[in-house]
């Protein structure tokens, strides 16, 4: 499991690296979502952090690239809603894969 450089995190969330540390362990976190880049067509997922827990997601090839963490859905939704509007803003389009991993962003 990667994470993102400047990984959003929810207001809910008060000690993200030991979040992070339990996601990479696979550990169960009832409470926490994760925005993850999709790999298929569309930009970003929500998703329970226990789906990351599923075999499918443990296979190198398979392992999830997490964008942001919250502590419950709504607060993921708040979190892929300011990444949109930051996204729009700065290029005045919904290309969030590359407002994310724009130059700017990474370095």
């Amino acid at each position: 499991m990667k994470f993102y450089k400047n990984l959003y995190i929810g207001e809910s969330i008060k000690k993200p690296n030991k979040i992070k540390r339990r996601l990479k362990n696979h550990a169960k976190q009832l409470k926490i979502f994760v925005i993850i880049l999709s790999q298929g067509t569309d930009q970003l997922e929500i998703c329970h952090s226990i789906l990351l827990g599923q075999p499918f997601y443990k296979k190198k090839e398979n392992r999830p690239f997490v964008i942001g963490i919250a502590g419950n859905y709504d607060e993921a939704v708040e979190l892929v809603c300011r990444i949109v509007q930051e996204t729009v803003d700065r290029n005045g389009n919904a290309d969030l894969k590359e407002y994310l991993f724009s130059e700017s962003r990474t370095s």
